[in-house]
């Protein structure tokens, strides 16, 4: 009882901090039905060392299903997220799979790296996951030097980040980051999910992997204390340690299990995590998030803050995530996964989001918000 009563003060507090409506600009950057795709999902953006916005979504052909034939796709911004040039391929593999795209800038070289997954068309989520599907599901990379105009040919890197028990495999969705603190400055630590086999509800979980040579070569890294989570999101704090901020899925499998993201901590560089627990702010409606050091003193987060996917918003934290003081709704309709960024023109306390949304649906389109953080 008074766990449900704190839950309920914590949400009604974090609720009741919204701030005031702030003007908000926003840019179509992909439409479903548009440019030979059924639909689009799945945003990622990374700004680079030039300031360019790059926004990567995936391509699905024939349908809004997660199967089929999906390519992997970007669009450049050199306005901070005005607008958008062309769409541009970054792997197109036939009739397969290619997507869950999840980059890092590596701030020494500029190199922006991409993290993705790949199946087969003819392979279904649920297949994969217990282990019944004619192939694997497997990680790849690629990289840019040319500011995500060209991208190298993807580079399979399974073996070196996954267990051969492992069935299902998602890099992000989102993004990674390179830490700027302590003994493992410069690592790139990339946030995924997997599945046990023989799969099924409740053996899958978050974990992360990372590399200490700008991408060249990855290791597996640590995951969440308990398997009740998937997809994730990592922030670098403060004081160096990691933080994993985990789509909670024990709703699915546990009686009574709260709607709330999953938190965990790490200080060894992501290669074990700790101290697991739910955070009653942040209530979810079992979807992907992002988390984002935005600045010294601040973390941004965004989700659709609501039991279904709806009301995208975007919360800030002064503590490293201990609480949230104040809130940001961007849309208030249909929303879904999501992705912050900190823009060129931060100092005027510009925030960037690209996101799912639509009228009737939120997968009709992506966009891109900028809008004013508020100031504490």
């Amino acid at each position: 009882m008074t766990q449900t009563i704190l839950r309920a003060t914590a949400v009604f507090l974090s609720l009741a901090s919204l701030a005031p409506a702030a003007e908000i600009e926003r840019t179509p950057v992909f439409a479903a039905g548009e440019g030979g795709y059924h639909t689009y999902r799945i945003p990622a953006a990374v700004v680079t060392k030039a300031g360019t916005v790059l926004a990567f979504a995936e391509g699905r052909k024939a349908s809004r299903g997660d199967s089929g034939d999906i390519d992997l796709l970007v669009k450049r911004s050199t306005d901070g997220g005005k607008t958008f040039g062309e769409q541009r391929v970054v792997w197109d593999d036939g009739a397969n799979t290619c997507g869950n795209p999840c980059a890092v800038v590596d701030e020494a070289s500029g190199k922006i790296v991409l993290l993705m997954t790949h199946n087969l068309g003819t392979d279904k989520e649920p297949d994969l996951t217990i282990g019944t599907s004619t192939g694997t599901r497997t990680v790849w990379m690629t990289s840019s030097t040319d500011d995500g105009m060209t991208w190298s040919p993807p580079r399979e890197i399974t073996k070196d980040v996954s267990k051969p028990d492992w069935t299902w495999y998602a890099t992000g969705p989102g993004v990674g980051i390179q830490l700027k603190h302590g003994p493992h400055k410069g690592r790139l630590v990339i946030p995924c999910d997997h599945v046990v086999r023989p799969g099924g509800l409740g053996t899958g979980n978050s974990h992360i992997i990372f590399s200490d040579d700008a991408g060249a070569t990855w290791r597996l890294g640590g995951e969440a204390p308990k398997n009740e989570f998937n997809e994730s999101q990592v922030v670098e704090l403060s004081d160096g340690r990691l933080m994993l901020n985990m789509r909670n899925f024990a709703p699915t499998v546990k009686a009574g299990a709260p709607k709330e993201r999953g938190v965990c901590i790490s200080d060894d560089g992501g290669e074990t995590f700790r101290d697991l627990r739910r955070d009653p702010a942040l209530i979810e409606p079992l979807c992907q998030a992002s988390v984002l050091r935005y600045d010294d003193k601040r973390i941004r987060f965004a989700n659709p803050a609501s039991t279904k996917r709806e009301k995208m918003t975007v919360r800030t934290s002064d503590d490293d995530g201990a609480t949230w003081k104040s809130s940001q709704e961007i849309f208030a309709g249909p929303s879904a996964y999501s992705c912050l960024v900190a823009l060129p023109d931060q100092h005027d306390g510009k925030g960037g989001l690209l996101y799912e949304c639509g009228t009737k649906n939120p997968y009709e389109r992506i966009e891109f918000a900028r809008f004013v953080l508020p100031r504490e």
